[in-house]
């Protein structure tokens, strides 16, 4: 009996960052790579393909390592199980373009998948595939994204986004975790490790992990007095503090303190503080065996249980699976 045949497509634009379009290409590589070792053998088989969106076969990337795909998308003659799309198409010819789009709007109604990964977000916005759905690209173009497209609920900073069969993800590195995610929705968390054993990948990090952290948005800080502030906070974290010892130690007043504080970072003192707490939290999950509670109190936030409720929080998982998706052993490879 012969096996059902799952294709996955990647559609590249020229100019697309090499990444974006290799990574996934990698992590599905190697799960065909895994099939002949399953314990279950699946009832289907991947088969990859790499197509260009215009006529020519050679693919150009930013990097200026070009990619020999397929050829045009246009000449795919077999039913699209996975759809992922790797860049923008601001630099082809509109005509090509127009078509492009009305094939994909066409393709929408019968593909299981549709994915982007970091600017190829803009070609589903494009198509109107986005709108009234949730969605993220690289953190770089995702306020561009809003711009443009106000129907789209954009997910500032996720890793990847899934909105019914509607997959974004914010771009380079993240594709490979949304690729891992589509592993496992199909064969399992079983088969989705030993896929990530073997590119020495974590199991998947939740697509809704941020993609920057707030400790780097200190650095970034103009304002040397806030900067200088927040380089205190994080020092003192295990501490109580409030925006009176912080406007004390600014030599401002605790209204100027606040209003200077949110102009600089765009939030306010106290979700800075939490944030920052919550993500020193997730770096001791992943480094050492502590229980919550002595997490909680090494990041000052008390207790087993307040940590966790701001973990929920922030980052719509709880400590254990957080835990259990980067702790994930990387022997047996």
């Amino acid at each position: 009996m012969a096996l059902n045949i799952k294709h996955i497509v990647i559609l590249v634009p020229r100019n697309s960052t090499l990444l974006t379009t290799v990574g996934p290409l990698e992590v599905f590589t190697k799960a065909i790579d895994q099939f002949s070792c399953a314990q279950e053998k699946p009832d289907f088989v991947y088969q990859t393909h790499v197509v260009s969106m215009e006529k020519e076969k050679l693919i150009n990337t930013s990097s200026g390592l070009p990619i020999m795909s397929e050829g045009s998308y246009s000449k795919i003659d077999y039913p699209i199980d996975t759809l992922i799309i790797t860049g923008l198409a601001r630099d082809i010819e509109i005509d090509i373009r127009t078509q492009m789009l009305d094939w994909l709007r066409e393709q929408s109604k019968a593909i299981r998948r549709i994915c982007s990964v970091c600017s190829g977000a803009f070609i589903l916005a494009e198509a109107g595939l986005l709108d009234g759905k949730k969605a993220t690209a690289h953190w770089s173009k995702n306020e561009e994204l809003a711009q443009m497209y106000p129907l789209i609920d954009v997910q500032i900073a996720r890793i990847f986004v899934k909105d019914n069969n509607i997959y974004t993800a914010a771009g380079i590195t993240s594709g490979m975790d949304l690729a891992l995610a589509l592993i496992e929705e199909d064969l399992g968390q079983s088969f989705a490790l030993q896929v990530a054993r073997w590119l020495v990948l974590y199991l998947k990090r939740p697509g809704n992990q941020s993609q920057f952290s707030t400790h780097l948005d200190c650095k970034k800080i103009g304002n040397p007095t806030i900067r200088k502030v927040c380089e205190w906070i994080l020092e003192h974290l295990r501490e109580d503090i409030t925006v009176e010892n912080l406007a004390e130690y600014a030599l401002m007043s605790p209204r100027n303190f606040a209003r200077v504080f949110v102009r600089e970072l765009r939030v306010t003192p106290a979700k800075f503080i939490n944030k920052l707490r919550v993500e020193n939290a997730s770096r001791h999950l992943i480094e050492t065996e502590l229980s919550l509670d002595e997490i909680a109190y090494h990041c000052g936030l008390r207790t087993g249980e307040n940590l966790r409720r701001q973990f929920i929080s922030l980052f719509d998982t709880t400590p254990a699976q957080y835990r259990k998706s980067f702790q994930t052993s990387l022997c047996d490879v």
